[in-house]
């Protein structure tokens, strides 16, 4: 692809724990303007690691970071990160911090500069959007696991990005909620990395999926071994599967 359409240039990125082994090992990975990648690999690979890392939460050992055309290094470099790339935590409550969901929402745009009346608009669209209208007003501690996932977006989706960063996204939903996202993220003109254990949500959303395994990422994996959970009527009997 076009090196003017890269979002994030990542060239042996190295971090380790402190008196740990190496989480990241002279990892590297482009990520393109258009792209959907999905990112998987057993608990401990690395995935959200690297996620932060790109956000500047953490630092890597070594390597170098070029994130929408600039190097990035220090942390007035990822403030600027901050603003054009939003990352959805894994946990919600890691991102909600206010007393109700319109506060919440509306602090990214706020932060960006836009008036109270523009970040109320652009919060409202969003909740709408996401199938949480009404829910202006509601306590954000007092929300299902899966509702606060859902506003979570929403506070990254309000910032009105050029690309995010999904750690587990449908990760607490149920089926009918999945359903919902799948729609929402198929409708955006964003390009997004998703992290996510759920391979048939994986098939919906992404073009092409990468592992993360020993610290690196893997090349390309064109298929995904899964599972289907499913019921039958006899099902203590015995059956076939053709």
């Amino acid at each position: 692809m076009d090196k003017n359409n890269l979002i994030i240039n990542l060239e042996e990125i190295s971090f380790i724990y402190p008196g740990g082994i190496p989480v990241l090992d002279k990892l590297g990975l482009q990520f393109h303007r258009g792209e959907r990648l999905g990112l998987v690999g057993p608990n401990g690979s690395g995935k959200t690691t690297l996620f932060h890392i790109i956000m500047g939460l953490l630092r890597p050992s070594s390597g170098r970071m070029e994130i929408l055309g600039r190097t990035v290094a220090r942390e007035k470099d990822f403030r600027e990160v901050r603003k054009k790339i939003g990352l959805l935590f894994q946990d919600a409550d890691d991102q909600l911090f206010s007393p109700t969901v319109l506060e919440d929402v509306a602090f990214g745009p706020l932060n960006l500069g836009k008036s109270k009346d523009e970040a109320r608009e652009i919060s409202m669209r969003t909740l709408e959007m996401l199938s949480l209208a009404g829910f202006e007003d509601r306590i954000t501690h007092n929300l299902s696991g899966g509702e606060k996932k859902l506003v979570s977006l929403a506070t990254v989706l309000a910032m009105e990005p050029e690309a995010l960063l999904l750690d587990e996204p449908s990760n607490g939903l149920d089926d009918n909620t999945k359903e919902k996202l799948i729609e929402v993220l198929s409708g955006l003109d964003l390009s997004y990395i998703l992290i996510t254990h759920e391979a048939d949500f994986l098939a919906k959303t992404v073009d092409r999926i990468c592992g993360m395994e020993n610290g690196k990422i893997l090349t390309d994996i064109e298929s995904y071994p899964h599972y289907h959970l499913h019921e039958h009527a006899r099902g203590k009997y015995p059956h076939e599967h053709h």
